[in-house]
């Protein structure tokens, strides 16, 4: 059967066809919606981890209990979960194992840009990248066999514009290969003694690998002309055809790591001008010259940004038909806090107590953008608090007083909890707000370990965060509603003038949840109303003025009523 789909939930197809048993990942744009796919299968076990690295060794345990298994991740996640990932290459696997990571050139909603093809050279491990649908399901069916075949974990790489873009792809029925468990210490206990022994077998099996990249059709000529040449992969690949057609001659690799060098020279050998067209970094072009072939690639294209049609055109000096021009200024649409979202109460009395604030990965690292400006540093995963104890242990009394570290409820889960053990065990003074909307709201809403539910939305283990933090060590921890802007300034200037580590739960649901019931609208009383834009300090959305006076949008107003704290005439009702 034919069907047009998503790159991620074909992806999820090729997953079920090849038998995969067991998925464990952590949600991560964009590569989130290949486990939200793959759970609703019935015949697959599917979980939302706390983070990447227990996600990874989870699919670990499974592959080497004899079923096939998956982990899948967003780049940054690989980060994560590399510990795991570089030992993985040397135990091997039982039952096949495939990783998905998925690159975001462009940073779309990442805090940096990062070629992940550089851990599968690194870690020695095979490296499939897809070019559409059709090739994300078959890669993955793909993936399982190169995995059992040569044991070895495979990675899958995927981008934004491969997970997030539809085409046709051809699905067929599940087949589920098992294998049965084999105590083997040599092979899965890694100790100085086994590890050092199973190093030369990592080099045999990329040397087996390279043979295998050389004859695979994976990896494509198509001869066209014998004037250019250009090798690509992943999304290039159709930028390069949409841009030339059939009028140049390309090599096509769906394998990345290893790179085919015997393929590579002859397809240089058919051509007078040779090209590289990659996105990010130049891991084929240097390995190209590494060959001893003269290649270009990015002295005509940057290493930076998602690449398209009209920049690879442009980098040729091809016209760029009228139809494809994009001279209209798009105007700017900056992201912002929902209307009702429950850390908007919290980040403006944080900003009204003119406090330092150490963010981290969440919706509220919007609380850095106009007007609130609070955030005033976001690394990554869990960091806030472990920056906030090296802050303040610096600068002690003169920061103490004044600074904070705001972190997600999942966020916290992921990998906040080990720097708040720092904070408890080597005592800083240390302020840490845990931003508790009970879900995982930057992804799009998926469960984890404070939320009660499981990834299908059945009961499931819930962590008592209160509990968590006082057994870590904390005896100071405070529950504040962040609509109640009054409640919030007493409690934190209360925390801030503590002489010991103290954590705040700021507790209120997700605007946007399903479950989550509002209050009507309100509306501005323009008798009341003086224009004086108090309430516009906080960034709603849901206000804006008009003719010198306030006005609700009732459509995204919820009723939360914060603005209607900072109104002082009561315009609001």
């Amino acid at each position: 059967m034919k069907e047009l789909m998503l790159g991620n939930k074909a992806l999820a197809r090729g997953l079920y066809e090849a038998g995969v048993c067991f998925v464990s990942s952590y949600p991560g744009t964009p590569s989130t919606e290949i486990t939200e796919e793959i759970a609703k299968y019935d015949e697959v076990y599917s979980e939302w981890a706390p983070n990447e690295k227990v996600a990874m060794e989870s699919a670990f345990g499974a592959s080497l209990a004899g079923r096939r298994a998956f982990c899948g991740q967003k780049h940054v996640g690989l980060n994560v979960a590399a510990d795991p990932l570089f030992t993985m290459s040397y135990t091997g696997v039982n039952a096949g194992l495939v990783i998905v990571v998925a690159d975001d050139a462009g940073m779309h909603s990442s805090q940096n840009e990062q070629d992940s093809r550089h851990y599968a050279i690194a870690a020695k491990v095979p490296m499939l990248e897809p070019s559409d649908s059709a090739e994300a399901l078959e890669f993955a069916k793909i993936a399982y066999e190169i995995s059992e075949q040569f044991d070895t974990p495979v990675i899958l790489k995927m981008c934004t514009r491969i997970a997030h873009s539809q085409s046709l792809v051809e699905t067929h029925e599940r087949v589920v290969p098992e294998k049965s468990y084999e105590k083997n210490i040599a092979k899965y206990v890694m100790m100085p003694g086994n590890a050092k022994k199973r190093h030369p077998i990592v080099e045999e099996r990329t040397k087996n690998l390279i043979a295998y990249a050389e004859k695979t059709p994976l990896n494509r000529e198509e001869i066209f002309s014998d004037e250019i040449g250009i090798i690509t992969s992943s999304t290039c690949y159709q930028y390069v055809k949409e841009v030339f057609g059939d009028s140049v001659s390309v090599l096509k690799l769906g394998m990345v790591n290893p790179l085919p060098p015997e393929l590579i020279k002859n397809f240089a050998s058919k051509v007078k001008k040779l090209f590289v067209v990659e996105e990010l970094d130049d891991v084929i072009e240097s390995f190209v010259k590494s060959l001893g072939l003269e290649v270009q690639g990015k002295n005509i294209l940057p290493n930076i940004d998602e690449f398209s049609q009209n920049l690879i055109a442009k980098a040729f000096n091809k016209e760029i038909s009228e139809g494809q021009k994009l001279d209209d200024e798009i105007p700017p649409r900056p992201p912002v806090m929902c209307a009702g979202c429950p850390h908007r109460g919290l980040f403006y009395t944080l900003k009204k107590n003119k406090c330092t604030v150490l963010g981290d990965i969440g919706c509220y690292t919007l609380g850095a953008v106009p007007p609130l400006s609070t955030i005033e540093m976001t690394l990554c995963m869990g960091a806030s608090i472990g920056a906030t104890h090296g802050f303040n242990k610096m600068l002690g009394k003169e920061s103490e007083n004044k600074t904070v570290a705001v972190i997600g409820d999942s966020t916290f889960m992921h990998s906040g909890m080990t720097g708040l053990a720092n904070v408890a065990y080597n005592q800083s003074n240390s302020t840490v707000i845990i931003l508790d909307n009970s879900i995982t709201g930057m992804t799009g809403h998926q469960q984890n370990p404070t939320t009660g539910f499981n990834i299908k939305g059945d009961p499931a283990g819930k962590i008592n965060l209160e509990a968590l933090v006082k057994a870590m060590g904390i005896n100071r921890v405070k529950i504040v509603d962040p609509y109640n802007l009054k409640e919030c300034d007493e409690v934190l200037k209360e925390e801030l003038k503590a002489e010991e580590p103290s954590v705040i739960i700021s507790r209120r649901p997700c605007a946007l949840l399903k479950h989550v019931k509002h209050n009507p609208p309100l509306k501005v009383n323009t008798e009341k109303c003086i224009g004086c834009k108090s309430c516009m300090k906080i960034g709603c959305p849901a206000i804006s003025m008009r003719n010198g006076k306030a006005v609700v949008d009732s459509t995204q107003c919820v009723g939360c009523k914060v603005c209607s704290q900072l109104c002082p005439k009561k315009a609001f009702e």
